[in-house]
């Protein structure tokens, strides 16, 4: 049987796409946020701020990543916008988590 080894699929677009859309979110909640006041209480606006500093880091990575020739340098920006956008995943978790124990 003839195994052939498939090149490594690009996630770049990916991170770029669901990046940007997230950050759109984290504006609208520390918008919000501000608004009515209720992150005086908290650490919400603190892991949503985090959150959009990792999403806005990893759009421009993963930006640079599609548009640059050379190989390894783009698979080194998608490698860190790859662990940004996991970080910011996990300070929205935390933000969700401290909006469910607050609202129950």
């Amino acid at each position: 049987m003839n195994h052939q080894f498939e090149p490594m699929k690009k996630t770049a677009p990916h991170i770029l796409n669901a990046s940007t859309n997230l950050l759109g979110f984290c504006l609208v909640i520390i918008t919000s946020l501000k608004i009515t006041k209720f992150s005086h209480h908290s650490y919400l606006d603190e892991f949503t701020v985090g959150a959009i500093f990792c999403l806005m880091v990893s759009c421009t990575l993963s930006f640079l990543a599609i548009r640059t020739d050379k190989e390894k340098l783009s698979d080194k920006l998608e490698n860190i916008a790859d662990i940004l956008f996991f970080s910011a995943l996990l300070c929205i978790s935390l933000a969700v988590c401290i909006v469910s124990i607050d609202v129950v």
